[in-house]
């Protein structure tokens, strides 16, 4: 049962990190070329008013492969590489767009590459030539190419990977309290003793309060079974040091005064449950009953 509940589990944080995982890359993908359109619009625009142009139109931005984006003017207009790098440069900055791509200035009626060159995060892979030579007058269209990995705000990863760990770690909570729960449901089937707020398994050599746990030695646990057995009774020493020492083959007699102090900070918590000690005869267990308010 408890296997097959875990492969369900398991099998619906997968099917839910999926469809999570594919609507984050769909929206990540749209908002990318979104900022990607504004930024190369604005580009436009500073280089038509580097032209004294003012009037004419930016047309608009288009994607017409993946990461592939295209700007276009309504009249000609002549570009300095310089300002060209800039201006893209600064836009792209300012939305946080990748540091890696290519962008190349292709004349409308030649079809020819007037000018391009290619930046990198690594400043030895950036190739930015001819900086100084402007291009003449003429009808042009800026072409800018993102590599097939795209990372927004300076990241790898996107939503997705943020929504795979979220459900990573509601996995193993949900597992976690799975799994507590049937520690639950065993101690409840489990024959056990009730003292005060205590709950006491034998067989397991556990005491129980609420959520905490108290391991017991197994000399502890024959002790306290005993004292259990005759709550609110004196049991004498010799009698314990029989029971749980002497017929085991050993004999300690200091062993038991040890046993009982250990006894009694286990139940430091609870004050309607002490060991008393009844000098010269024994020890008690005594348990007061709680008063009814």
């Amino acid at each position: 049962m408890k296997t097959v509940t875990y492969s369900f589990c398991t099998l619906f944080l997968l099917v839910l990190s999926f469809v999570i995982s594919s609507y984050s890359t769909k929206a990540e993908k749209e908002t990318f070329s979104s900022l990607v359109k504004v930024a190369l619009r604005n580009t436009g625009n500073t280089l038509l008013l580097q032209n004294n142009d003012s009037t004419s139109l930016v047309l608009p931005v288009t994607e017409w492969k993946k990461n592939n984006f295209q700007l276009s003017f309504e009249k000609e207009l002549r570009i300095t590489p310089d300002s060209l790098v800039k201006i893209i440069n600064r836009n792209f900055k300012a939305l946080g767009l990748p540091n890696e791509y290519i962008v190349e200035v292709i004349d409308r009626n030649s079809k020819e590459v007037s000018y391009s060159y290619s930046v990198s995060n690594n400043k030895e892979k950036s190739i930015i030539p001819c900086l100084g030579r402007n291009l003449p007058l003429g009808c042009y269209t800026v072409h800018v190419f993102f590599e097939n990995s795209v990372s927004l705000m300076g990241l790898n990863f996107g939503l997705s990977w943020y929504a795979l760990v979220l459900l990573g770690i509601m996995g193993i909570a949900l597992l976690y309290w799975t799994k507590k729960k049937q520690e639950t449901k065993l101690h409840d089937v489990l024959s056990f003793i009730t003292l005060g707020d205590y709950k006491f398994y034998k067989d397991q050599n556990e005491l129980v309060k609420n959520d905490l746990n108290i391991k017991l030695t197994s000399k502890e646990s024959e002790l306290l079974q005993i004292f259990c057995d005759n709550s609110n009774q004196v049991v004498k020493r010799d009698f314990l040091l029989k029971e749980v020492w002497e017929d085991k083959g050993v004999f300690v007699g200091r062993s038991l005064d040890t046993f009982i102090s250990k006894l009694r900070k286990k139940f430091k918590d609870d004050h309607h449950i002490n060991i008393i000690n009844v000098h010269g005869v024994g020890y008690k267990l005594e348990i007061v009953k709680k008063t009814r308010r």
